[in-house]
């Protein structure tokens, strides 16, 4: 009697198990960090039992005890997840805003008003981000660059990004515009870019070009300061000045210098000549155009004296001269008019 009522109860079991059931469209799913994903989800019961309340769990191990915790105990999920589904026959769930510490198993759990049943299976999702290389390691002007993206997911078009502008194609032949950040996401998913990273793009020195800190005439004695300009990747190390007093025969340069600046307190006559700057990196060197520079002799100030007061008496003393004359000319007059006076009155008196 007890065998027979055991077999009607694994029957009545079987039954039960049978009219119930929990399908997920997509058991294993990879997404990228960022992202958004759907469990596309369905069940059914028996059809004389009404549900009464879903939710969705994580597979979690704590202290080595494998659990399934509701996600709405988890404070990482709060407002990233929501149940699309119904108190039906759809258990569908979106998470957002995806993180890599999402990845693991999900199941379903539904409660009727007879039994409370959780999913035998689950969801695996995998959350995997976009992971950018350069290559070559070490690009200088002219190299051919090809971006590389990689990831565990295959989501379609790969597009790139520099510095959050577009980027037309992943291989290109370096120019010093290139350096930047570079970045890759699938189209459509921009949210979801990788970590960026450095494209440097060396060059040799470039406009390289001397400055000149005065611009009025450079007399014996004052000073002057030379400085060497231009762009680099990376940065200039070694600057060397070079100097010839004949502007017509390059072969007599001399050293005179080094450092960017070129700084010389008391010129002299003999530093009449042409300057050069040349820069130097790791990529190479260049040089600057020549600069001359022109001394001129100092004129002291007691010749410059001089010559004023020789100006002074040319523009001064013509008229002074003109009104002695012009005065003696009218005193003159006047006395030969007091003269021929004084003779009639003697006559005719």
């Amino acid at each position: 009697m007890i065998q027979v009522l055991i077999l009607l109860l694994l029957q009545q079991a079987e039954k039960v198990s049978a009219a119930w059931s929990v399908t997920f469209e997509n058991p294993n799913i990879c997404a990228l960090r960022g992202s958004s994903v759907e469990f596309r989800c369905s069940y059914s019961y028996p059809d004389e039992e009404s549900v009464r309340g879903t939710a969705w769990d994580r597979g979690m191990n704590q202290n080595g005890v494998w659990k399934r915790v509701r996600l709405s105990g988890l404070p990482s999920y709060n407002g990233r997840f929501e149940y699309q589904g119904d108190h039906a026959h759809n258990c569908s769930l979106v998470l957002r805003d995806l993180q890599e510490n999402d990845t693991g198993y999900y199941y379903f759990w539904f409660d009727t008003d007879k039994f409370g049943r959780r999913s035998k299976t689950s969801v695996f999702l995998s959350v995997t981000g976009l992971r950018a290389t350069i290559h070559p390691d070490r690009v200088r002007l002219g190299d051919s660059v090809t971006l590389d993206c990689r990831t565990e997911c295959q989501n379609g078009k790969i597009i790139w990004f520099r510095d959050g502008r577009p980027v037309a194609e992943p291989t290109f032949q370096a120019q010093t515009t290139d350096t930047g950040n570079y970045s890759c996401a699938f189209e459509g998913l921009k949210s979801s870019q990788s970590d960026p990273v450095a494209l440097d793009v060396w060059y040799p020195p470039l406009n390289v070009s001397v400055e000149v800190n005065r611009s009025d005439p450079l007399l014996v004695g004052s000073s002057v300061t030379l400085t060497c300009r231009g762009s680099a990747s990376p940065a200039a190390i070694t600057y060397t000045w070079w100097y010839s007093s004949d502007v017509s025969n390059s072969s007599t340069e001399l050293q005179v210098g080094s450092g960017q600046v070129l700084s010389i307190s008391s010129v002299e006559l003999a530093h009449t000549g042409t300057y050069i700057c040349q820069a130097q990196n790791r990529a190479g060197q260049s040089r600057s155009a020549e600069l001359l520079l022109v001394v001129e002799e100092t004129v002291h100030p007691l010749i410059v004296l001089g010559i004023g007061i020789k100006v002074i008496i040319l523009l001064v003393l013509p008229p002074i001269l003109i009104w002695v004359w012009k005065c003696r000319s009218r005193s003159h007059a006047k006395n030969e008019e007091n003269t021929s006076n004084d003779y009639e009155n003697g006559i005719f008196g």
